[in-house]
């Protein structure tokens, strides 16, 4: 496969998407402001923090604000977590005003806090369920489904191409797997070889449906490795986006086979500033300057010299005290 084939649109039902680089739910990150951000840094397609399908039944004020569409997002997905389709329906009914492209089932989450409810991950015990929620969801309205999973429970109960198949057979128009098993969590490492198997068993069956990767992808070499060596038709960021939207513009350069951009400390600085904004837009200045301290540390991870600086931010409730403990930042 080369270069110029590497990077292209790609099509879930009926939604036509224009490039294949994802940003993926991560719950506690995906909000407006970060999805916003990594709009603004290249990703083709976002989605939302996992949105519980019973909370949204109930018509509870913090789980709606979960589904708000970003000012510049013209394309996204709402993902949703259960663990039984008792609610769904009713879930449906006040997912439907927020009219999102495609709707994803989070069948990954290995958050004992989650899986003890019989949802994120556990869903893989019983593939039966799987199958039960994309129809319910296929019959009920006419937005794509997709499906996000592992390779299975543990090592011992790896069935992810049943699972797949399950899914399928209720309807989703696309899958994506986390090279991992529950067990696992994000420990060392994904095992891209599962990817291959599950692109080689949609391909041989006959599916028409794209399938995308997760798990490792920390540079935009990886996700050109990923694709070519797996056959993915493309990838989801995750924990390599957070503090790193630059790795967009970078993967999608390097797909294309042009030169990629080095991100300089002037970049962070101006990502950092940029990204506290879109956070007091949507949340006000006092929390938006809480809630942007932990990314502030993750731009920083690795940077030279920069522990005076997080140091700093730690304390900082406005964005003129951002300003003042991020200035050494352009000097370093």
């Amino acid at each position: 496969m080369n270069e110029q084939q590497l990077y292209h649109p790609v099509q879930i039902g009926n939604v036509k998407i224009a490039g294949n680089l994802f940003l993926a739910p991560l719950a506690g990150y995906t909000d407006i402001p970060f999805r916003s951000l990594c709009i603004e840094a290249g990703a083709d397609f976002t989605f939302t923090e996992m949105v519980s399908a019973e909370g949204l039944s109930r018509e509870g004020e913090k789980t709606l604000e979960l589904m708000y569409r970003a000012p510049n997002e013209k394309q996204y997905a709402i993902q949703l977590f259960m663990s039984n389709t008792d609610s769904l329906k009713q879930a449906l009914q006040q997912l439907m005003p927020f009219q999102p492209e495609i709707i994803d089932i989070n069948c990954g989450c290995p958050v004992p806090k989650v899986t003890k409810t019989g949802a994120g991950s556990a869903m893989m015990k019983t593939p039966s369920l799987i199958t039960d929620v994309v129809r319910t969801i296929t019959d009920e309205v006419d937005i794509p489904v997709s499906v996000k999973f592992r390779t299975g429970w543990d090592a011992q109960s790896e069935n992810f191409l049943t699972f797949a198949q399950a899914a399928l057979d209720g309807g989703a128009s696309a899958l994506t797997l986390h090279a991992r098993t529950r067990s696992q969590g994000y420990a060392p490492f994904a095992d891209w070889t599962r990817l291959a198997s599950l692109k080689q068993y949609c391909i041989e069956h006959d599916y028409q449906v794209p399938v995308f990767g997760s798990g490792d992808l920390f540079t935009a070499e990886d996700a050109k490795k990923m694709i070519q060596e797996t056959g993915v038709d493309g990838v989801m960021f995750a924990r390599g986006a957070i503090g790193n939207p630059f790795i967009f513009a970078q993967a999608k350069a390097l797909l294309q086979g042009k030169e990629m951009v080095e991100i300089t400390k002037k970049m962070r600085y101006e990502a950092i500033l940029r990204h506290l904004d879109l956070m007091i837009d949507t949340f006000g200045e006092k929390t938006a300057c809480t809630l942007m301290r932990k990314h502030t540390c993750s731009y920083l991870k690795g940077v030279p010299n920069t522990s005076p600086i997080k140091q700093a931010v730690v304390q900082a409730v406005k964005r003129e005290h951002y300003i003042q403990a991020l200035s050494p930042l352009v000097d370093l």
